[in-house]
């Protein structure tokens, strides 16, 4: 099979395309002949060392395909089945061998693109604003990079609960895309500054919690954009980590949370990953949740996809077709 290969730390250029032999799977394994796979920005942080992954391996956590066979002991899928998933490294392939009790069924409305864009990025929307942060009705968030993939499922959910969303964009065209979303507000950080906007448009009072996907560029005024007791929810860093922080400047600024949530804290065995993807998948195939999938290359290009996502050419969800 083919698959892409990172045996050393740096930019796109180091993702070889190379011929590997097929995994096999082992107990409590199955082997999944690949559809379609996302691209994370968690790829991007694997890439360049950021989280010191291992040498070598195979980028990608995240993917849609049928199970091609299964390992002893495996009850929870069988051959043929259609599966998507989020799991550890090893996606970026055209076969992968992926833990059984990960795999969730794809509904037959969905195609396998949809699976593939909708696990990481539609889960992660999933729990920051119902567990992470639980939104009410009526009140007023901030979503930093409103178009990404993450931005745009996250809007559309708090809007669903009758939650208020401000969002931040850098060009017109993704602020149209925010607004389609259903942002109430949409600041293009490029032309304003989104901290006096914030302020502005919530008459001094600040939002009830930060999405910040961002980080270093973002972090400092986010803070000053929440209200009294406001949550912070950093579960991203796309322009590097903020700098390290004195937790006394919670309290000055109305005694703040701040947390660096993570998916695999909140999706952690098959019961609560059933439960999360079983809520996104439905609302994706009843038609209450819209996927953006403008942006797909073959497995062999995954270096120039890693370009754009990081030059923010792209919105919404960006996919790596291995056929």
């Amino acid at each position: 099979m083919y698959a892409i290969r990172v045996e050393q730390y740096g930019g796109p250029e180091v993702m070889q395309y190379k011929q590997l032999d097929e995994p096999k799977p082992g107990a409590g394994q199955a082997l999944i002949k690949l559809k379609a796979i996302g691209i994370n920005f968690i790829d991007v942080y694997n890439r360049t060392g950021r989280y010191n992954t291992p040498l070598p391996f195979t980028p990608g956590q995240e993917a849609a395909g049928v199970v091609e066979a299964i390992g002893p002991d495996v009850t929870e899928v069988k051959v043929g089945d259609r599966v998507a998933y989020t799991v550890s490294l090893g996606q970026y392939a055209e076969y992968a061998v992926v833990p059984a009790w990960a795999l969730v069924p794809l509904p037959e409305k969905l195609d396998f693109r949809s699976g593939a864009a909708a696990m990481l990025q539609g889960l992660t929307a999933q729990y920051l604003m119902t567990t992470t942060y639980p939104v009410k009705a009526g009140e007023m968030t901030l979503v930093h990079a409103g178009a990404g993939g993450v931005g745009l499922l996250l809007t559309q959910m708090i809007k669903r609960v009758g939650g208020k969303v401000i969002s931040t964009v850098s060009t017109a065209e993704k602020a149209q895309l925010a607004r389609e979303a259903g942002a109430d507000e949409v600041i293009i950080y490029t032309e304003s500054d989104f901290e006096s906007e914030v302020k502005r448009l919530t008459e001094g009072k600040g939002v009830s919690v930060v999405y910040d996907s961002v980080g270093k560029t973002t972090f400092d005024k986010s803070l000053n954009c929440l209200r009294p007791r406001g949550y912070m929810v950093l579960y991203g860093a796309s322009s590097g980590a903020p700098a390290p922080i004195d937790p006394a400047i919670l309290n000055p600024k109305g005694s703040l949370f701040l947390t660096r949530p993570s998916l695999f804290h909140y999706a952690f065995d098959r019961a609560s990953t059933l439960e999360r993807a079983g809520d996104v998948l439905n609302q994706l195939a009843t038609g209450v949740l819209k996927l953006r999938m403008e942006y797909t290359y073959p497995l062999k290009e995954a270096a120039q996809a890693h370009r754009d996502l990081e030059g923010r050419a792209t919105t919404g969800k960006v996919l790596l077709m291995p056929e």
